[in-house]
């Protein structure tokens, strides 16, 4: 008993996976109802993201609050996006480029009769950029929209630091919100290891062998192209540039990604993807800043995702893409990344415009929808070390890199 009150929580969530994954094939194989698991699972993703809204606000507002002035804050926002938008090109590149190394489609004989998916009309780029300005604010924490929670928070709290010392107060409110919520988020995690069991054991028997068997190619490039981008980008980015530890940030990310991983929800890891940038010595007005933007603009996973199943789909089809089409998909996936809010299975939704634009049929998106849980897991984890790893990147530009402290206790420590 003592040795399990002293097991990490990531090693009692990994516990939590792997027994899940062997009850799954279990109830899988025999036929028994697993829905009674369900609410299980379910409820760990309410509870986590229950404290999502009210913890970008406070983040946020109190970050942008601090920043000093506006240089500071454009400064901060210039690079972040800089550098999430040119990992997502890069994604989307290394999506396209292996996909046609390892030419998942070729050589499958999958049915594509009978399939039928809605088209979606591909918005349009001024009333996407309007969309982010909310007409109501508290409509638009009511509905969860981030983006426009985003942009509302840090107008806030830029005009909150235009009052100077008579604004103290109340941003010393802010911070304490953004302090409790993370404590919430600590309590909550406390039950981690039941949720991640249950939505395992769910995945794993509702979808079975015998679903993602004839995608196993699919698959197994999806993860290995994950992996590469995570060497080759992200690691090297951390060791290189933010000069940090492989393995200490590796433990730190450690509990986000576990969570990422389990729920396919970034939004459901970002205050522990917070909490793990502070460990790791990120600025905290760097990290207020760019985690809960990441979360939202920054989709290094959908962007693999659509070049990948784009290669996918055309061999399937036998409607090989040229050059001119590739690199209409790689723009369209990095433009299609603001506004890909941290939700399961958006990148569906991405995938859709991609399909038009390119002008491969749309049922074959249904040929991937059966396994999507399945990349899901692959390309959410990957989101989430992709903001990580843009707090530490800005924080270093910025000069505010402090020293790596696993053991820190984040609502104690300093800016």
């Amino acid at each position: 008993m003592t040795s399990i009150k002293k097991m990490g929580l990531p090693a009692k969530m990994g516990i939590g996976l792997g027994a899940g994954i062997i009850a799954g094939l279990i109830f899988q194989a025999t036929g028994w109802g697993v829905e009674y698991l369900k609410p299980f699972g379910d409820l760990f993703i309410r509870l986590i993201r229950m404290v999502v809204v009210p913890l970008i606000f406070a983040t946020l507002v109190a970050g942008a609050a601090s920043m000093g002035d506006a240089r500071k804050l454009g400064s901060v926002a210039t690079k972040s996006i800089g550098w999430m938008f040119s990992t997502t090109a890069i994604a989307v590149g290394l999506g396209l480029f292996f996909a046609n190394i390892f030419n998942p489609g070729l050589g499958l004989n999958l049915s594509t009769a009978g399939l039928n998916v809605k088209e979606i009309a591909s918005p349009n780029v001024v009333d996407t950029l309007l969309n982010i300005v909310p007409i109501n604010p508290v409509q638009a924490f009511a509905e969860g929209k981030l983006l426009q929670i985003i942009f509302f928070s840090v107008f806030f709290g830029f005009a909150l630091n235009a009052l100077g010392e008579r604004g103290r107060p109340l941003l010393n409110i802010f911070e304490t919100v953004a302090e409790t919520m993370i404590k919430l988020t600590n309590l909550i995690m406390q039950y981690a290891p039941i949720g991640v069991f249950a939505l395992i054991t769910y995945t794993v028997a509702l979808n079975g062998p015998a679903v993602f068997l004839p995608l196993l190619k699919l698959i197994v490039a999806m993860y290995v192209i994950c992996l590469i981008h995570i060497v080759v980008v992200y690691f090297a980015a951390v060791k290189f540039i933010a000069g940090k530890s492989l393995k200490e940030f590796l433990l730190a990310v450690s509990e986000p990604l576990m969570v990422a991983f389990t729920t396919c929800t970034s939004a459901a890891a970002l205050a522990l993807n917070l909490k793990a940038v502070r460990k790791l010595g990120a600025s905290k007005n760097v990290s207020s800043f760019t985690i809960p933007l990441g979360n939202t603009i920054n989709m290094d996973g959908a962007a693999i995702y659509l070049g990948l199943a784009a290669v996918f789909v055309s061999q399937i089809y036998g409607m090989p893409l040229t050059f001119a089409e590739q690199l209409t998909i790689l723009l369209i996936g990095v433009l299609a990344s603001i506004g890909s809010v941290g939700v399961p299975s958006m990148a569906l939704v991405v995938m859709t415009m991609v399909f038009v634009s390119v002008g491969l049929p749309l049922e074959g998106i249904a040929l991937v929808a059966g396994v999507d849980r399945i990349l899901d897991m692959a390309r959410t984890s990957l989101n989430v070390i992709g903001d990580a790893t843009t707090a530490l990147v800005v924080s270093k530009m910025e000069g505010e890199l402090g020293e790596t402290d696993l053991s820190l206790d984040t609502n104690e420590a300093k800016s």
